[in-house]
């Protein structure tokens, strides 16, 4: 704005001129300029009116827009986000199906340093590797008369230790708060616990992360506040689990086995109730993974759900039951088992090259016939033969809650000729894990629906689609049975508990090819009672071999079956099953009617 003088000398020698009073030419120009301040000043003021009008309008939108939001939205568990909650944050307890507590928390420290605070370095590291032996005395003196501000001594250590470190009396020396993982049965169900380890941590706690198993694989659920720390209910019973490892244990050094594996499931729902691999670990105290080798050697190795391996005649149920559920034969059919079998230009033959001549489809199972499954298998077709196998699951990983379980998917042919669908017929060509084979026989013992395995607690019955007919599921049950009251596993028959199965032995491939020489990993898949199927068992022993007679045995027979009767003899009463009391035979005694 430019500013007109007050007293403009042309006007005031002009009024001066003309006589008139100078000063009214003052004043005029006085007022003109207070006008024009005012009108300046009203503009000014109407600007930041509307600016805070227009302030507030849009706060007020904002919170209008936000509360409406928040009307139509579903309430949540408000979230802690300070860093000092997220470090500290405590991790849900595992639990078996009877509430035992299969891993909790235990509040324990990490001890750390400060060396720019330390008096007596030299002296406080001598003391520290009296405390911890494993500690290198030359390390701890070199860093805390280095540079370093700060360094991690010990992620976890007891009270005893923590107290024995602070007899030291070191200011230097000073000790972190932690929620440590802890599993109170030591290496029990160590494959399916996984464990757990530490995430992000700072001096005021830690993040406790699952690293395997199911710790890794219901990660979110155990870390997330909004669960309000309830506990995750698995279906494993804690004392069935104990027995379980115990028998196997035992028969896995008798049979001079490497190792073994075994999955017991509950045919109606899937569960498994217990699930063993051996060797096994203390999740406690977890090894690290080994880096070269056969990934089988380490104890972390989950083989009831990484272990794929051809499992052996135990598939040649599969055949059967498929044949007869198409209307292709029935129990009673009579097939031409001799030889020679030719398919593909290859030869196959029997077991020790034996010749079980014509025999009904019971038969074929009963004496575990080679060419009796292939010519099945040739009626049945490779199309079909697929399609079946598919729909009990063995096409793909099975998704049973462990991280480990992904890496368990079946090896199938690149091409499924004849000699495949042949040979697959009787468990060979196609790779596949325990858990896979315990969904498999629980279709057949639970009358054709497919099962598919849990380990979280279920209630009530979870079957899947019906893969066969219910008189497929019923003639198998009869052939199964059969196998064990006169067949090839004789020695799982368990008083008081009508067992069916069928025994697996297949020679193990090497690791560039072929198959080892007098190696072999045997399974004996079974389910119980027979006539009222409740539970399937899986049980492999990994190149087992029997030596109580005068030659080396290494079949299913006279190695997986022994240790699985016993198992079942064991764990039977635990599951809540009243054994059957059979009458014995009146010896001496006729029997005559009054009337």
């Amino acid at each position: 704005m430019i500013r007109t003088p007050l007293r403009p000398l042309a006007r005031i020698l002009e009024a001066r001129r003309k006589g008139e009073n100078p000063d009214a030419i003052e004043r005029e120009n006085t007022r003109i300029r207070h006008e024009q301040m005012r009108d300046a000043a009203r503009q000014r003021a109407e600007g930041r009116l509307l600016v805070l009008g227009v302030f507030f309008f849009c706060a007020f939108a904002v919170i209008g827009g936000r509360m409406g939001v928040m009307a139509t939205t579903d309430p949540t568990e408000p979230r802690a986000i300070a860093p000092g909650a997220v470090l500290s944050a405590t991790r849900a307890d595992i639990v078996d199906r009877n509430g035992n507590i299969l891993a909790t928390n235990f509040e324990t420290h990490a001890l750390y340093a400060q060396p720019h605070h330390m008096v007596d370095p030299v002296t406080a590291a001598k003391k520290l590797v009296k405390v911890f032996p494993d500690l290198k005395e030359d390390r701890l003196v070199t860093d805390f008369t280095g540079k370093r501000k700060f360094l991690w001594i010990k992620k976890k250590i007891s009270p005893e230790q923590m107290q024995a470190v602070h007899d030291i009396g070191e200011p230097g020396l000073l000790f972190a708060p932690r929620d440590m993982r802890l599993y109170p049965n030591g290496a029990l169900a160590a494959h399916i616990m996984g464990g757990a380890s530490f995430g992000r941590e700072g001096v005021h706690g830690a993040e406790v992360i699952g690293v395997a198993g199911t710790e890794k694989f219901f990660d979110d659920y155990l870390r997330d506040p909004a669960n309000g720390n309830k506990p995750l209910e698995l279906s494993l019973d804690m004392t069935i689990q104990a027995v379980s490892e115990r028998i196997l244990y035992g028969g896995m050094k008798l049979m001079n086995a490497k190792g073994a594996s075994s999955v017991l499931m509950d045919v109606h729902t899937g569960e498994v109730v217990a699930a063993v691999s051996l060797p096994s670990f203390d999740p406690n105290d977890r090894p690290r993974p080994a880096i070269s080798g056969d990934p089988s050697d380490s104890p972390l190795f989950n083989r009831s759900v990484q272990g794929v391996y051809e499992l052996g005649s135990v598939f040649k149920i599969f055949a059967a039951a498929q044949a007869i559920d198409l209307g292709l034969v029935t129990a009673d059919t009579v097939i031409d088992t001799s030889g020679p079998m030719k398919v593909g230009g290859f030869r196959i033959g029997e077991f020790n090259n034996k010749n079980y001549g014509e025999q009904t489809v019971t038969g074929i199972i009963t004496h575990s016939s080679n060419r009796g499954s292939g010519r099945l298998a040739l009626q049945i077709g490779g199309e079909r033969q697929q399609e079946f196998l598919k729909k009990l699951g063995f096409f793909e990983p099975t998704s049973i809650e462990i991280v480990e379980a992904a890496g368990g998917k079946p090896l199938l042919p690149k091409r499924w000729e004849e000699l495949s669908s042949v040979t697959i017929s009787y468990g060979h060509g196609l790779s596949s894990s325990p858990m896979h084979l315990a969904a498999g026989y629980a279709a057949i013992a639970n009358g054709g629906f497919k099962v598919t395995p849990t380990l979280l607690k279920q209630t009530g019955t979870k079957m899947g689609e019906r893969v066969m007919s219910d008189r497929a599921a019923a003639d198998s049950r009869m052939m199964l049975r059969k196998v064990v009251s006169e067949g090839t596993a004789s020695f799982g028959d368990v008083p008081g508990y009508h067992v069916a199965g069928k025994t697996g032995t297949a020679d193990k491939p090497g690791p560039r090819g072929g198959y080892l020489e007098d190696k072999v990993i045997n399974t004996f898949a079974s389910f119980f009672p027979a006539d009222n199927p409740k539970y399937v068992l899986i049980l492999t022993l990994d190149e087992p071999v029997e030596t109580s007679g005068d030659k080396p045995r290494r079949t299913a027979g006279w190695t997986a079956v022994p240790v699985a009767a016993e198992m079942i003899r064991r764990v039977a009463p635990l599951l809540g099953l009243r054994p059957t009391v059979e009458q014995p035979p009146l010896a001496g005694i006729t029997l005559s009617s009054s009337n």
